[in-house]
């Protein structure tokens, strides 16, 4: 069987559930887990599981993990589907060197072979973890030696973000996720100019995951903007038009779609492979979230 590192190039599916949160109850705990995994089992085109950290920050930089244990979290899901998970770190808070280090044996130790690296929020705020780039070279081989991957963040709405993507490429992820995306059109620009600098550099353009997620409510829409994502008025006027929450996510659903096939675009779509990471956002979304999953089975090419 081939492993989700192998699929990478082929249109992978990837479900982001939301963690649990570390004042979950064992009881509510077990509920969300079955839940997750049901959702999972039922849509055999997902190729892993992406299990994100959730990290606030103060003024300082210091982070306040809203999240719990996410490595067990996702060593539970991995069990009870067969899938292989992802787990992502916010590098920028950890200690030193020697911590990332000692995080990436323990996570290969764990059974879980794929990571992906996230710096701090600010790049004015002095982090005493590693950069990005530097935990890419530092976790790359350890991964590898697990048959594994590590990839990163892209933001496509972020000026000279193709450049960073090559000096993370070389720096050895081997794939991203994008930032939420609602708009097509900044990421087929960010991503036709990363492939074209990945010639120049004469490398292999790595696959980018373009991070999707349903919107049932002008709630969800303000959330989605706190996170950072930028989501255009005509948008955010689609999906309210649907009237119920549940028109409205399948409208967003669509959307999600359009923007999928719009940014591949055919022959003059940015030679870069893709695929999608469709993201739950919210407990309460899971049966949306669910939904825009099993569309995005439907169109993505069959695996043989």
């Amino acid at each position: 069987m081939s492993s989700f590192g192998d699929r990478l190039r082929s249109h992978p599916l990837v479900f982001e559930p939301v963690p649990p949160s570390a004042r979950l109850g064992r009881e509510r705990l077990a509920s969300q887990v079955d839940a997750v995994v049901q959702t999972v089992l039922a849509n055999p085109r997902i190729d892993a599981i992406n299990v994100p950290e959730l990290v606030d920050e103060n003024h300082e930089g210091r982070p306040y993990y809203r999240s719990g244990d996410v490595r067990g979290y996702a060593r539970r899901l991995a069990e009870a589907t067969g899938r292989e998970t992802v787990v992502n770190k916010v590098v920028a808070h950890l200690p030193d060197r020697d911590a990332l280090v000692r995080w990436s044996m323990e996570s290969v130790a764990a059974g879980i072979a794929h990571a992906i690296l996230v710096g701090g929020s600010s790049r004015y705020i002095p982090y005493p973890g590693p950069p990005v780039i530097e935990a890419d070279r530092i976790c790359a081989p350890i991964f590898g030696a697990a048959r594994g991957r590590i990839g990163n963040i892209a933001i496509p709405q972020r000026t000279g973000e193709a450049h960073r993507m090559v000096a993370k490429t070389q720096a050895g992820c081997a794939f991203f996720t994008t930032q939420i995306v609602f708009d097509a059109g900044p990421v087929r620009t960010t991503l036709t100019e990363y492939a074209s600098l990945c010639a120049e550099a004469r490398i292999r353009p790595v696959p980018v995951l373009l991070s999707l997620a349903p919107l049932a409510d002008e709630a969800d829409i303000e959330f989605i903007r706190w996170l950072g994502a930028d989501i255009p008025e005509r948008v955010e006027r689609e999906v309210l038009a649907g009237g119920t929450p549940a028109e409205a996510a399948t409208r967003s659903i669509e959307l999600a779609v359009e923007l999928y096939r719009e940014v591949g675009g055919g022959a003059d779509g940015p030679a870069v492979p893709l695929g999608a990471n469709v993201e739950q956002v919210s407990v309460r979304h899971l049966p949306h979230a669910a939904r825009m999953a099993e569309e995005f089975a439907r169109i993505l090419p069959a695996r043989a």
